[in-house]
């Protein structure tokens, strides 16, 4: 099979943005995030009963957050969480990428290069001066294509480092 016949075959994606109100897609927003958890990337277990009641009535109560879905032949096939945030040293919007998933069934057709265009198209209509995102070390599928975007580690001074992401956990 040809390189072009290969793109042909490949199925179209639809990136849509999410409407927390909409059950499909927020039975869709679990669904992909359940994946992702599950995944040795998200930590290898499921998220607990009581995420995932609470996923999507959060996402809806957090003026910030946003979520695109992609969709191919109808059946979800990736999700992207966003959290807008503000650049104290640009000034200016910027959009984290909490979560990005896409199935494993639909890895490798190209569903990840759309959810980054969407959310870059995203983030140039309200004026962001960058996206940012976290991404574990080992994860080399994931890194090259952020890499092959564009995007990479965060330093200020090479004399000074890369910027690390640092977490500490609050009990509720």
């Amino acid at each position: 099979m040809t390189a072009t016949a290969a793109l042909s075959a490949t199925p179209a994606a639809t990136i849509v943005r999410a409407d927390y109100a909409n059950a499909d897609h927020a039975a869709d927003i679990v669904a992909m995030l359940r994946s992702y958890a599950m995944d040795p990337m998200g930590g290898g277990e499921d998220l607990s009963a009581q995420v995932q009641a609470d996923l999507v009535p959060g996402l809806a109560a957090t003026p910030a957050a946003s979520s695109l879905l992609a969709y191919v032949d109808g059946k979800v096939a990736g999700l992207a969480n966003l959290m807008t945030g503000f650049s104290s040293f640009g000034a200016k919007p910027l959009i984290n990428i909490h979560d990005i998933v896409v199935s494993k069934e639909h890895r490798g057709l190209g569903i990840g290069r759309k959810l980054f265009a969407e959310i870059e198209s995203i983030a140039r209509d309200i004026g962001a001066c960058k996206v940012t995102l976290e991404v574990l070390e080992g994860n080399e599928p994931a890194r090259g294509l952020y890499a092959s975007l564009g995007y990479g580690d965060y330093q200020l001074d090479p004399k000074m480092g890369k910027a690390l992401f640092w977490q500490k956990r609050l009990e509720t």
